[in-house]
């Protein structure tokens, strides 16, 4: 049976991420997209990839383009993911799915009506360690779960002169580090606990109400200086901490900066049990930390031959040898066209669905609305 061919929409720093998973995998990149017609040729040529697209209209028209990878600027997911549904194909959108509920909500009824899959890339999910606390919570290992702590912390826009798309309400949405990263970790720990945020409570900060813009682009991570500069007025947060209640009676709290030095991409949590707790670090991805009461603590290596086989299925190299963000990219994707070669598409979907995205900016929007009104707010359902 032949593979269905993809499509990338994106040249920033997430679309080659995405590009290198898909050939990785053996899945064929049939072209890409990018904001204009010379950024997609350019791109093309860069990764040697045959067909570089004028526009979207065109992309979609391409009868050898089976699944659009959306990684492209937050403002622009709703409309390509409805065209792209809406044209037959299926759909791997980077997060956020959209730029609001109203928009998440149009998304999820669209792609239910369709015999296609729809996807949001979080990925984190596909860490094999991630899988293993997942397995230890729903086999009872850890006995009851009392409650979880954690944070997901970056420095890349510690200074006034770091500045990216992202930053902007107009173009990433009124909430950015919780948007951007905070979400990654609300979806890990309700994708491993099994349990659904129900109630919010935010403290936020704008660190940087003024930034330096370059008078050109900058790329996501990127550290090239720029000769010229602008004030630019920043609304977005450079910091939050949000206290969470869950199904069950759980609670927990996280924290997300974007100004912490030192910390590059570090994604952290603590499950606190009744029979023992587990803990995770995303710069340290192939350890977890085993809390005792009454005996030593340990540390598990990733290692196949340990784990359980939900997390076996997903880990491709032997103890030792470590695997780290771009791998979970592959795993995601694996399962995802996994699912596609499958072809029942009532079968139950083993990935982040369009229904995960739109719980997601549910859940943004719980926290912003919670930020300015100083109170707990309850995610809706």
């Amino acid at each position: 049976m032949p593979r269905i061919g993809s499509a990338v929409v994106g040249t920033g720093f997430i679309a080659p991420v995405h590009i290198e998973a898909l050939r990785r995998l053996g899945r064929p990149v049939v072209g890409v997209l990018g904001s204009t017609p010379e950024k997609s040729r350019r791109f093309a040529a860069s990764l040697g990839i045959e067909r570089a697209y004028e526009n979207c209209a065109e992309l979609l028209a391409d009868a050898n383009v089976g699944a659009v990878h959306l990684a492209s600027p937050n403002r622009l997911h709703f409309e390509q993911c409805l065209a792209a549904l809406q044209a037959g194909k299926h759909v791997i959108c980077e997060k956020p799915l959209a730029m609001n509920t109203d928009e998440s909500s149009r998304l999820v009824a669209l792609a239910s009506e369709k015999a296609l899959v729809a996807a949001v890339c979080y990925n984190v999910r596909y860490y094999p360690l991630c899988l293993e606390v997942r397995e230890w919570i729903a086999s009872g290992r850890l006995g009851e779960i009392r409650h979880v702590t954690g944070s997901y912390l970056q420095d890349w826009l510690m200074y006034d002169t770091d500045f990216n798309w992202r930053v902007l309400a107009e173009d990433g949405g009124a909430l950015r580090a919780i948007a951007d990263i905070g979400t990654h970790w609300l979806d890990l720990i309700q994708s491993i606990t099994g349990l659904a945020v129900t109630e919010v409570c935010a403290d936020l900060k704008t660190v940087w109400p003024v930034r330096r813009r370059p008078t050109g682009s900058i790329e996501t991570f990127s550290t090239r200086a720029a000769a010229e500069r602008i004030e630019a007025p920043i609304t977005t947060e450079d910091y939050g901490s949000v206290l969470l209640h869950f199904d069950h009676d759980m609670r927990g709290a996280f924290t997300v900066s974007q100004v912490c030095a030192g910390r590059k991409n570090a994604l952290r949590f603590e499950v606190a049990g009744s029979a023992a707790s587990l803990a995770w670090n995303s710069e340290r991805p192939d350890e977890l930390w085993i809390g005792e009461r009454d005996r030593p603590n340990e540390v598990l290596l990733r290692d196949p031959a340990l784990l359980h086989p939900a997390a076996r299925a997903h880990t491709s190299y032997p103890g030792g040898h470590n695997e780290g963000f771009p791998d979970t990219f592959k795993q995601l994707f694996q399962t995802i066209y996994g699912y596609i070669d499958a072809g029942d598409f009532n079968a139950p979907r083993p990935f982040p669905t369009f229904a995960d995205g739109h719980r997601e900016i549910a859940l943004c929007e719980a926290i912003l609305k919670s930020q300015r009104n100083r109170a707990w707010v309850r995610v809706p359902t």
